[in-house]
């Protein structure tokens, strides 16, 4: 194997953006230096000026993330840390004990831990649908679970493990009319993909900002429908700067799901990147997408002894290699060629069991806005060496 670069002169090249993305655009830097230095009040705390700026932009923030999901009514967004606690604020905010709820074996430990922790201790029963080798699920087999008693069909717009994208739509469509609720956890296609509520019968839309969405760590969002909303209870109690005699939470929204202060300086942040979003060419985005996603698929097309994972239009691939532990060649691709991957099981404890990956999981690819396809072939070109070395097929 070639020597490594040493630390001072090698080019670092991220691939793990569905861990979070990196670098965010310059704006969200410049944004929370700005607001952090010279501003620095709460939103929602004062009639004075810097806690107006704060609350102004906390505002547009909501704006832009009910345009971005086409979602009639920013109030109905309100600001998590990030997806996990957006996701446990709905799933504890609408499931009541011995409700029946359907979710699917793709979703994320942030999902399937809180709805895990209602079957054991609030005796709701759970239906967990299975996906096929790449990670896919049927929405009618999603659908063919509801029953009377079903208050929730929770469900990943994409696999973090394997990227493959499921027909929220479809769902929403077939349960349109019902009294289902339906909760769509956006982790991976948030400021990738489009997503439409509304057209998509969604009624709880969960992520985390740092992602595709361009916000730093420490944001997060979930958007409610109106009967959502009026279903919906807070799971945390506090000071929200409003009806402040009152010993009860609020019960219009947002301020019944935000209870304490809000990260300001990171929604400023969010609000800067979401801006830069915003006026990017969807189109052109969508293309350099799919160039880098079709990439990463036929990146291993000339190596024998690895399998490629992938659902298409994302450009996330997890890889599993005959007879090699997939840690030691996330370990070699960061000490020896820069390269930063991730290795296991991805926070997603069921979906392994139908693509075969278990128990030590898959090396997993995924790019970002900023991904280049020269970063890709310098990836592949680094797989063929360790293949060689490592003596795979």
């Amino acid at each position: 194997m070639t020597a490594a670069p040493t630390s001072e002169n090698r080019q670092r090249i991220y691939l793990d953006h569905a861990a979070t993305g990196w670098p965010k655009p310059p704006a969200v830097y410049e944004a929370m230096d700005r607001f952090a230095r010279q501003v620095g009040a709460s939103a929602g705390r004062g009639a004075y000026r810097s806690a107006s700026i704060a609350d102004e932009i906390v505002a547009s923030c909501r704006r832009r993330l009910a345009r971005l999901v086409n979602h009639p009514s920013p109030q109905n967004v309100a600001f998590f840390s990030n997806g996990t606690t957006a996701l446990n604020a709905a799933v504890f905010g609408v499931v009541g004990e011995g409700d029946h709820v359907i979710t699917t074996a793709i979703e994320h430990n942030s999902l399937l831990r809180p709805l895990n922790w209602l079957v054991q201790h609030r005796g709701i029963e759970l239906d967990i649908v299975p996906c096929d080798e790449f990670g896919r699920v049927d929405p009618a087999a999603v659908v063919g679970r509801l029953r009377p008693t079903t208050c929730l069909v929770a469900i990943s717009h994409a696999s973090n493990v394997t990227g493959a994208v499921q027909d929220v739509a479809a769902i929403g469509g077939m349960m349109r009319g019902g009294e289902t609720l339906l909760l769509c956890d956006a982790a991976q296609t948030l400021g990738y993909m489009s997503i439409d509520m509304q057209a998509s019968g969604i009624d709880l839309l969960a992520a985390p900002g740092h992602k595709g969405a361009c916000g730093p760590l420490g944001t997060g969002m979930l958007a409610l429908s109106g009967r959502a909303a009026a279903q919906m209870k807070p799971t945390i109690f506090g000071g929200t700067g409003s009806i402040s005699q009152q010993l009860e939470m609020p019960t219009a929204m947002p301020g019944m799901l935000e209870a304490g202060n809000l990260n300001v300086t990171a929604i400023a942040g969010w609000d800067a990147g979401l801006s830069v979003l915003a006026v990017e060419n969807p189109s052109s985005r969508s293309d350099d997408q799919d160039q880098i996603a079709s990439r990463l698929r036929h990146l291993t097309s000339e190596i024998e002894g690895v399998r490629a994972l992938t659902g298409g239009v994302l450009p996330i691939v997890s890889l599993v290699f005959d007879a090699v532990d997939v840690g030691m060649v996330a370990t070699l691709l960061d000490t020896e060629f820069g390269i930063e991957v991730r290795s296991g099981l991805h926070c997603a404890a069921l979906i392994h069991d139908f693509l075969g990956t278990g128990p030590q999981g898959t090396l997993r690819i995924s790019g970002g806005h900023g991904t280049t396809l020269d970063e890709i072939d310098r990836l592949g070109e680094a797989l063929k060496e360790i293949a060689t070395e490592l003596q795979l097929g």
